[in-house]
C-alpha cells in the first residue's frame, strides 16, 4: 500500500478521548453586523442621459427619480430610496437603449445611402 521509501509512524494520543461532555458547557460568539450595500441613485448617469440623451424625456424622468432617490436616502427610507433608484435605472437603460439603437440605425441606413 505504501512505497518502501515511505514509513509510517503511529503516535499515541496524548489523552484519551471519552466523548462529547456530560454537562452543557457554555459556547461564546461574536456577532458581526454586515453594513447593507447603500441604495444606487444613478445620478451622475441620469444627468448625462438628460443632457445628451433625452428620447421622448426618459432623461428628464430618470433625473426625477434619481432626486428622489437621492432624497430618500438622505431621510433614511431605504425602501423608498432602492425603489426610485431601481426606476431611475430602467428609464436611463430604456432611453439609452433607444439612443444606441438609433444610431445603429442611421449608420446603417447610411452604409446602404438610404438617406
Amino acid at each position: 500500500m505504501y512505497p518502501k521509501s515511505f514509513m509510517v509512524e503511529t503516535a499515541p494520543l496524548k489523552q484519551k478521548y471519552d466523548g462529547p461532555p456530560a454537562k452543557p458547557t457554555v459556547a461564546e460568539y461574536t456577532t458581526v453586523d454586515v453594513a447593507a450595500e447603500p441604495p444606487k441613485d444613478h445620478i451622475i448617469w441620469s444627468l448625462v442621459c438628460f443632457l445628451y440623451l433625452n428620447p421622448c424625456c426618459l432623461g428628464l424622468a430618470a433625473l426625477i427619480c434619481s432626486i428622489k432617490a437621492r432624497d430618500r436616502k438622505a431621510v433614511g427610507d431605504l425602501k423608498g430610496a432602492r425603489h426610485h433608484g431601481f426606476i431611475a435605472g430602467v428609464l436611463i437603460s430604456i432611453a439609452t437603449l433607444l439612443v444606441v439603437t438609433g444610431i445603429l440605425l442611421l449608420l446603417v441606413l447610411m452604409c446602404f445611402h438610404m438617406i
